[in-house]
């Protein structure tokens, strides 16, 4: 047989199979059931706890904590595991309030479902997020999970809450409370700052910008009356309404959009943070990010924690616990998650 003839039968081969595979993909993803989850138990406010009478006022309450997190079929599975560690461990569970950002291409009645199935009781408002308003300012980043429009949404959270919201606790899905999140939200402010986050000064902050920008002398003279130090933004308090007056989403979309002109950073929703607050966040101890239990956002290998207290375990990274536990790969941390987890099994869905 002729070597030319031999390539194209062998690459007719590889193309078949590569067909016929992709095709069995399609169909096992179709032949999954949907993830069905358990009910968790209700949990109830200690006698100290403020009253509040109803859902409508505690929406509108400062006495409620208010709580928000962004929610999909993706990452359901930790955002559930979340949510029940939060009431787990809160002293007024009754008076926390879930703001859940959902993209407005998303099933949102399915999500909302969700959500009712295993915590009945629970006191929440599901928004929709308009993907088209940041998608044409996102650029491609190191990890394609960090592109999604809704990893922006946190920029917009003064804009989709109502504006009797006056401040919030936003979560990442990735991570599980195991202290009371009143003393996370409790976190002062100061005078003038509009956000609260734990911040890590031993990290190397000119990495998270490109060469580019620090070659710039204008962009590189941002940080020069701040002391900028990384903060992960998957655990934050910010005040909402000093954040509205100081329109900082529009902040951060005209670093994005400069960043479409000229690439100045590489890590997706995360240095247009930096670039606005760095030097200019109030503190937050570190025992309540005790974040990259995902490993870095490549490999995703196991990580240990950091040295200290834990009230917050973070996921963050390419890892993430649910996966590496379905795989039979769990790192050791991974079992502090699995408690948390909601999941049916396969074999106990009903009929």
């Amino acid at each position: 047989m002729k070597p030319q003839r031999q390539l194209r039968l062998l690459f007719i081969f590889i193309s078949f199979f590569i067909t016929t595979a992709a095709a069995a993909r399609i169909r096992n993803a179709a032949a999954a059931p949907p993830q069905q989850f358990r009910e968790a138990p209700e949990f109830y406010n200690s006698a100290e706890c403020p009253s509040i009478e109803n859902t409508h006022e505690l929406i509108c309450s400062d006495e409620a904590v208010h709580a928000a997190m962004t929610l999909d079929s993706a990452y359901i599975r930790g955002s559930m595991a979340a949510i029940l560690s939060i009431l787990q461990h809160s002293s007024c569970p009754q008076n926390i309030i879930f703001h859940f950002v959902a993209s407005a291409s998303a099933d949102a009645s399915h999500l909302r479902a969700t959500i009712l199935a295993s915590f009945p009781y629970l006191k929440f408002e599901v928004y929709r997020f308009d993907d088209s308003s940041v998608s044409g300012l996102i650029s491609t980043s190191i990890r394609s999970a960090l592109d999604c429009p809704l990893n922006y949404a946190r920029s917009y959270l003064a804009n989709i809450l109502p504006l009797c919201v006056r401040k919030v606790v936003y979560l990442d899905s990735d991570l599980v409370l195991v202290d009371d999140i009143a003393k996370l939200s409790e976190t002062p402010l100061g005078e003038n700052q509009i956000l609260a986050a734990p911040e890590y000064c031993n990290a190397n902050f000119t990495s998270y910008f490109t060469p580019t920008f620090w070659s710039n002398p204008s962009l590189s003279l941002t940080f020069a009356d701040r002391k900028a130090c990384y903060f992960n933004t998957g655990v934050m308090v910010i005040d909402l309404d000093r954040w509205r007056k100081g329109d900082y989403t529009r902040k951060i979309e005209e670093w994005m959009e400069l960043q479409k002109r000229m690439r100045i950073y590489e890590l997706g929703s995360l240095p247009p943070f930096l670039l606005v607050f760095a030097g200019d966040i109030a503190p937050v101890d570190h025992k309540w990010n005790q974040h990259g239990l995902g490993g870095d956002n490549f490999r995703g290998l196991c990580r240990d924690l950091h040295p200290g207290p834990v009230s917050l375990l973070h996921w963050s990274g390419k890892g993430k616990p649910w996966a590496r536990l379905d795989a039979n790969r769990p790192c050791p941390l991974d079992a502090l998650w699995a408690p948390y987890d909601l999941l049916k099994p396969p074999f106990s869905f009903d009929s």
